[in-house]
């Protein structure tokens, strides 16, 4: 059972509009602010971009649906920090410590994180070969979904579930999300660009010049034949 973060392809939420006039370095001052914080908070090194993701896909699905980007990001951090005893639900409502925090020693110094932005934080990893060749015929896994965890996070979208496609690239190893975000170990598999035609992911109807490129993990495919 997919939830309500996991809609692509599917009816009646209208089209994508790719000229959505969004531009941050235009946008309101709160969105800054927002970005800004769940970046710091981030440092803090008590969970990882896997973790965040998930967060705001567990947020209530009405909520999910009325809050803008931003907010989804403050409510899985919200979220986040009592979860990982960074802050209490009542320290939240108060807007003011109860006390000095356990994780004070990890917080940001502004001198540093130009230098640790600007690193980055690679996801690329060590790993046994790949098993599939570019040009390799592969299926998704049915359902899609997170094997070790029920209901815990995965990379491989509900729609793209058993579905027949060709590997394009092969871009090494990277971090397996669906352990990463259950802070399970990084447990790094190969990752593949897999190409799909339209028809193949939502039939006939699809645009038969149409197909869609996903990365997807080692373990989210088997030969197709």
């Amino acid at each position: 059972m997919s939830r309500i973060h996991d809609m692509g392809g599917r009816l009646g939420t209208g089209a994508v509009d790719p000229q959505d006039g969004y531009d941050f370095a235009e946008a309101k001052d709160w969105h800054k602010r927002a970005l800004a914080l769940n970046v710091a908070c981030g440092f803090l090194g008590q969970w990882n971009i896997d973790a965040s993701r998930h967060a705001r896909e567990l947020l209530d699905p009405q909520d999910y649906m009325a809050f803008s980007y931003y907010e989804k990001w403050m409510g899985g951090l919200a979220d986040l920090m009592v979860d990982r005893g960074v802050v209490t639900v009542e320290e939240l409502a108060s807007g003011q410590a109860a006390g000095v925090s356990p994780v004070r020693a990890r917080a940001a110094k502004p001198e540093t994180v130009e230098a640790v932005l600007m690193n980055g934080s690679p996801s690329a990893r060590e790993a046994t070969a790949p098993v599939f060749a570019v040009g390799a015929q592969v299926r998704t896994r049915k359902p899609a979904r997170n094997v070790a965890v029920p209901g815990g996070h995965t990379r491989l979208p509900a729609y793209a579930a058993g579905a027949i496609g060709e590997v394009v690239l092969h871009h090494g190893a990277h971090v397996f999300p669906d352990s990463n975000a259950h802070f399970s170990g990084e447990a790094a598999e190969p990752l593949y660009a897999v190409r799909f035609t339209a028809q193949a992911l939502w039939g006939a109807e699809a645009d038969p010049l149409d197909e869609v490129v996903l990365d997807l993990w080692e373990s989210y495919l088997e030969p197709a034949a």
